[in-house]
């Protein structure tokens, strides 16, 4: 069992993105809205330190890029699945005290998530669409892709006017929500949910190599991470489904495919946020649900072939989830979405 001491160190109307940014020699984290609103850089004991934007928002991602001082990328302008044919990805570099330079690094429709994978000494920007195109509210006929290109060390020759340029390597993913950096079999990669079901995603030995893309399920999910919560060795698949539903499903090995071997019995409407790892050295899934009793939601082992969940905190409504280390304390940062609340919350075990 889990003791939660939770701390709410600021109100942001729409909260949503969160990421860890290295700055000056220390960790801070940045918040930043899904709607018209700031993007702001705090400490990681919860302190406000920067606004680095005001607007426009709709930040779906941001990921700090490698070997850098501050310097990210973040989504702008997806504001909504129906309000975000003008989304793209930025590039945000500090110039000084609340002075951040932002500009495109490329347009991209419907960018939902993104992230920067780094295999034999090279980046790749791997990039997500939630659709291609719409007509009309809730319009999802025209299926989400998949995008990569290498990413360059030095981004300052990258702008609007001269975009990076990113290559499809998969399509046909419809509602492609789903989004979480993992590790399979002691291999480093990416897993993709959508309607067709959940996706590995593996960066190529080399530049001009092939993504290596395995399906894992074809159960239609809104988010899906592996993880190792049995400690067998071997990962299980946990799945949130369908698109922005109501299901929690696990997973485990079976030969070549992956078997359904755990359901939460309730019903939790609008799943959404996830987070993983090692909690009080327990592997741990955190999750929430963004309508009805708005929970957050722990899940470990049983030990005995099951698994537990445990309420951490209700009527909340978190969006994303962020697991990190401040020293010896185990943080979990939540924007708690549907009441406008940044959260965060010490864990550990009660004794």
């Amino acid at each position: 069992m889990l003791k939660v001491e939770k701390k709410v160190i600021g109100n942001l109307e729409k909260c949503y993105a969160m990421a860890v940014l290295k700055y000056q020699g220390k960790d801070h984290f940045l918040v930043a809205a899904e709607k018209a609103n700031q993007c702001r850089m705090y400490s990681l004991g919860g302190e406000l330190e920067e606004v680095v934007w005001n607007e426009p928002g709709g930040v779906m991602t941001m990921v700090q890029v490698p070997e850098t001082d501050g310097q990210f990328l973040a989504t702008h302008k997806f504001y909504s699945p129906n309000d975000s044919k003008e989304a793209r990805i930025i590039i945000a570099e500090p110039k000084g005290k609340n002075d951040w330079k932002v500009r495109t690094l490329v347009n991209l429709p419907f960018v939902h998530r993104f992230d920067i994978i780094q295999k034999n000494g090279v980046s790749y920007l791997l990039a997500c669409t939630l659709k291609s195109d719409h007509e009309y509210k809730d319009d999802f006929r025209s299926p989400g892709k998949v995008y990569a290109a290498v990413l360059p060390a030095d981004l300052s020759g990258l702008d609007e006017e001269h975009p990076l340029k990113m290559k499809v390597i998969k399509d046909g993913m419809t509602r492609n929500h789903g989004y979480c950096r993992c590790s399979k079999d002691g291999r480093d990669g990416s897993v993709i949910s959508c309607e067709e079901g959940v996706f590995w995603f593996e960066a190529p030995d080399a530049p001009r190599g092939e993504w290596k893309i395995e399906q894992l399920c074809d159960e239609a999910a809104s988010e899906a991470m592996l993880i190792d919560l049995d400690g067998d060795g071997e990962e299980e698949l946990f799945t949130m489904l369908p698109f922005h539903g109501d299901t929690i499903r696990i997973y485990k090995k079976c030969g070549n495919a992956y078997a359904a071997v755990y359901e939460y019995p309730e019903k939790l409407e609008f799943l959404h946020a996830i987070s993983g790892g090692n909690i009080s050295g327990e592997p741990t899934v955190v999750v929430g649900h963004r309508k009805g009793e708005r929970r957050l939601l722990a899940f470990r082992s049983d030990k005995k072939g099951g698994y537990t969940a445990e309420c951490l905190d209700e009527h909340t409504g978190a969006a994303n989830l962020l697991h990190y280390t401040d020293g010896s304390k185990e943080m979990l940062l939540a924007t708690n979405r549907e009441i406008d609340e940044i959260a965060m919350y010490t864990l550990q075990e009660k004794e």
